[in-house]
Formats: C-alpha cells, structure tokens, sequence
C-alpha cells in the first residue's frame, strides 16, 4: 500500500532541537522543543480508544480472564494453513467509538409555520405593583397609621374635660386622621408691585405708537430714531466715563503704592545715616573742634526696640482705621435700610392713588427691582433709514411676541427675573424604539 508523504519533505514530524536535560532556567526557554514523546503518548491513547478503550483506565477483569482448559473444537474448526489477505485485516478492524449518524434531523427553530397563540402572563408583577412595592419598602406609606398612646383611662365614667378629641374617620380596624388642608401664604392676596417709576402698572399688551408701524410718518419716525440715538450715545458715554474712572484709580493706586515703598525706603535708611554721620564729619576734620562729641552706633538690641516701637504703631493706625471703616459701613446699612423703607412706602402710596391697570410707560423703571437679578433690556426693533422698504413684500417681521409677553410681566410685577444657565446639567434620557411588530398577532 502506497505511503502519503508530506510535500515539504520526508520527515512529517514536528520541527525540534537537541535534547534539553532541564528546562528550568531561562535560557532553556526555545521554541520547537522535542515534542515526540508527547506525540506518541497521544497516538497511543487514541489507538487505544479506537481499539476498545484506554488498558490504564481499565480494570483488571476487563483485561485477562482464566483459561482452566483450553478449546479442542477450535483447533479442528480453523484449517492447519490459512494466511488472511490484507483487505480482510482492514475490513475486520472495527472502532469502539460509534460512527457519526448520517440521518437528517430537523432543528429546533423550524417549525411548521403556524405561530403559536400569544396568552397574557398572570404570573409576572406589573410595573404599578412594582413600583407600590418599592415606595413601602423604602417606608412610604399611602396610608400611614400614627398610634397615639392614651392619656386617659378608656375604662372610667367619662373623658377628663381637658381632653381634646380630633375630628376622625373610623375604619373596621383602625382609625386614620383627616388630612390637614394646605393653606394659602399672605402674600398670595396681596397685589403685584409693577416695576415702573411712576408705580402705575402698564396694559398688558401696550398700544405700539406710530414711531413702530412698517410705514411710518416722518415725524414719528425721525422722533423715534433721535430718541434711540440719544440713548446709545448716553450709554457709550457713560462707558468712557467708567474706563476712564477705572484708570485713575489704577494710577492713585500705583502712585500710592510708590509713595509707601519709598518711605519705607527712607525709614530703613535714617539709621544707616546716622551712624555715617561721624565720618562726613571726619572728613572735614580740620574745620571741627577736636572737642565735637562723636555719636556712639546703636546696638542691636536698640535697633530691635525701635522696631518694635514702629510695628506698634502700625497696628494701631490700622486698627484705628478698620473701626473707623466698620462704623461707617455699619452706618451705611443704616441708611441703605432707611432708604428702602422710605421708597417702600412711596410705592405703596402711589399704588393707593393710582386707580387700577392704567397707561403706563416702561421706559423709565424703578431703581429697586424685583428679584436679585436686574430686568431684561428691550430689544431695539428699529430700522435705519436705507434700510426701510417701499413695498410689502420686501418687509421683515420686526420684534417677538413671546419676549414681549414675558417683558410685559415682569414689569407689571407678576414674574421674577431669571438668569439663563446655558450650561446647567440636565437630566439623561433614554430614547428607545418601540417593537411594533409585538402588537399585531394572527388568528
């Protein structure tokens, strides 16, 4: 019978190297170690299962039986001189392990096409029980019992008098106390304080004059414009103004600062200056009586008590200037407070006089407003002259109904100004797709 032979070579055994005693170090580690007694381990043990089963996992009867007397009836049945042909040794060859089944079987997925009829689970909690479930457990109750202790005996003739029995509703097991009703805060009755100059609170929606229309007037319109005008030169105005205060604060400041650093200067040099008196006068000797007395230095423990003697009085003219700082603030707020209560009743009185929702103008609002956060400024719908068009068509909406509204009740008192948080954290959402094709079903 021919032999298959591998086309690389004639050896089909596993690359390998000289034999290693030890592997234990790491040069010893190398790859393509000799692995033929492992390969034939292995090729044992399957020929071994092929032929019946492993002889080391067997037992003992399984392997050798007794022949007390051998079988005289087989040596006459088998001819003298018999030589079995090879193919008969192939063919008689039969493994332990039984063959793969050729036979088609059908999978689990395949049906005969006809779904089976959907049923509502009664079994499963729904989500309404399930949450209920999990508000008790965290120890929210709908119906929370409170038991009281008696502070009475319920076995004598009467109640004491001084007892005091609430109102209840009775139940077959317990009893449950009425609920409380909420009640409404004071200032719910009291009327919106607009925020306008006069104290007169505007319409809710104004009348727009003429100076607004698509197709103004002349007049009205130059009006307008001027009045804008006038507004955006005072405010620029006003913004040199503060740069300007801004830096001559800066340099009082610096110039301050100088001053400070070179009096300091002057007050660290006066002693060195002194002890360089003798000797400018030295230089001079010739001019100066030899009887002039001439100044000692200072010790160091004299420098140090003059050191101390300034730092003292330092802290002092800072002290003296922080309690002059505290009253005056104190007194401020004195003022302040002073202030607001006097321009509160000047409100309340001009809210008094003033007979109900009247024309108002929003221009001009007053200094105290509503809220820690300051009013919204209107937005500017105002065209300029080479921008306003002769024909309809050509026209673009001006202003927003939805920012006036809120303007509009903000002003009258009824809202408080808020600061937009552009970006606040916002809660997570979870966006899923619904399976629709679970909702239809044949019949």
């Amino acid at each position: 019978m021919p032999v298959l032979k591998p086309l690389s070579g004639d050896n089909a055994e596993a690359p390998q190297q000289f034999k290693q005693p030890s592997r234990k170090g790491k040069k010893a580690w190398r790859k393509n170690v000799d692995v033929t007694d492992v390969q034939k381990g292995l090729e044992e043990r399957v020929e071994q299962i092929i032929q019946g089963g492993v002889v080391a996992e067997k037992e003992s009867k399984d392997l050798f039986t007794l022949d007390v007397a051998g079988d005289k009836a087989i040596s006459k049945k088998l001819p003298k001189k018999q030589k079995n042909l090879r193919y008969e040794e192939i063919i008689a060859q039969r493994s332990a392990v039984p063959a793969v089944s050729l036979r088609k079987r059908p999978g689990d997925g395949v049906t005969d096409g006809v779904l089976p009829e959907k049923r509502q689970r009664t079994t499963y909690v729904t989500q309404k029980e399930l949450i209920r479930i999990r508000k008790v457990a965290d120890g929210n109750h709908e119906n929370t019992v409170h038991i009281e202790e008696a502070t009475y005996d319920p076995w004598s003739v009467a109640p004491p008098a001084a007892t005091k029995i609430e109102p209840a509703r009775s139940n077959d097991d317990f009893t449950i106390k009425a609920p409380a009703k909420p009640n409404a805060p004071s200032t719910l009755r009291h009327k919106p304080i607009p925020l306008t100059a006069s104290g007169k609170a505007p319409a809710a929606v104004p009348k727009p004059k003429g100076g607004y229309s698509y197709n103004p007037a002349f007049t009205d319109y130059e009006q307008r414009l001027q009045e804008e005008s006038d507004k955006v030169v005072e405010a620029e105005r006003k913004r040199l103004a503060a740069l300007e205060a801004d830096r001559l604060k800066a340099e009082a400041a610096a110039r301050s600062a100088a001053e400070a650093e070179a009096a300091e200067a002057r007050a660290d040099m006066s002693e060195w200056d002194e002890d360089s008196a003798w000797e400018g006068l030295e230089s001079g000797g010739e001019e100066l009586s030899v009887k002039a007395k001439r100044p000692e230095r200072k010790t160091q423990a004299q420098r140090n008590k003059i050191k101390r003697r300034k730092e003292e009085e330092r802290r002092k003219k800072a002290e003296e200037a922080q309690r002059r700082q505290d009253e005056q603030a104190k007194r401020i707020e004195e003022l302040a407070d002073e202030v607001v209560e006097r321009e509160r009743a000047r409100e309340l009185e001009k809210l008094e006089m003033s007979d109900g929702e009247s024309e108002a103008d929003d221009a001009e609002l007053r200094r105290r407003q509503l809220g820690k956060f300051r009013l919204p400024e209107k937005d500017l719908e105002l065209v300029l002259p080479d921008e306003l068009q002769d024909s309809l068509r050509l026209l673009k909406p001006e202003g927003n109904l939805l920012k006036d509204r809120y303007r509009s009740l903000l002003v009258r008192g009824k809202l408080e100004a808020r600061r937009n948080i552009p970006f606040r954290k916002k809660a997570n959402r979870k966006v899923t797709e619904k399976w629709t094709y679970k909702d239809f079903r044949l019949e």
